[in-house]
């Protein structure tokens, strides 16, 4: 049996959206995977990490995989990997991420992979293209739906 899976797509170096289009067609092209909606793209300012970075492109898709957990976030670290990615500053410049934010409505805590992404719900440039494929889609954690989540952090936003 399929689960549904939400994925959260960022670059900020060389060419963005060919990064970024390149990580859809790889997943697709992914045995076990198969996408079935896309955001549309959107350049946002970096959050944390070094000062001086440029601004990202970022994305969301949502896929069918017959994959475990486990196995997607390997997929999406082979497909980072041949974009290029390396590991060797914490929230620094990369050709490409791409994070597992929602597996079905599991929560799952390992050295390897943390879902729901712990950092989504704070962070607008993940919500933003989430909620516009999966506006219903619940964070387990807080039982909220995407849309919900995306709502309050404006209200934030303009409160704040």
């Amino acid at each position: 049996m399929a689960s549904t899976a939400l994925i959260g797509l960022g670059s900020n170096l060389g060419n963005r959206r060919a990064w970024l289009e390149g990580a859809i067609t790889a997943l697709d092209a992914s045995p076990g995977v198969h996408v079935v909606r896309v955001s549309s793209f959107r350049e946002t300012e970096p959050v944390g990490g070094p000062a001086g970075q440029g601004p990202y492109l970022n994305a969301a898709v949502a896929v069918e995989t017959t994959l475990d957990p486990a196995g997607l976030h390997r997929t999406l670290q082979t497909i980072e990997k041949g974009a290029g990615r390396t590991r060797s500053v914490r929230w620094g410049e990369r050709t490409l991420d791409l994070d597992l934010l929602l597996f079905d409505d599991r929560i799952i805590e390992t050295e390897e992979l943390t879902v729901p992404h712990p950092r989504m719900n704070e962070r607008i440039f993940v919500m933003e293209p989430l909620a516009e494929i999966a506006p219903e889609a619940i964070e387990p954690r807080t039982g909220r739906s995407v849309s919900e989540i995306l709502s309050q952090l404006v209200g934030d936003r303009r409160t704040g």
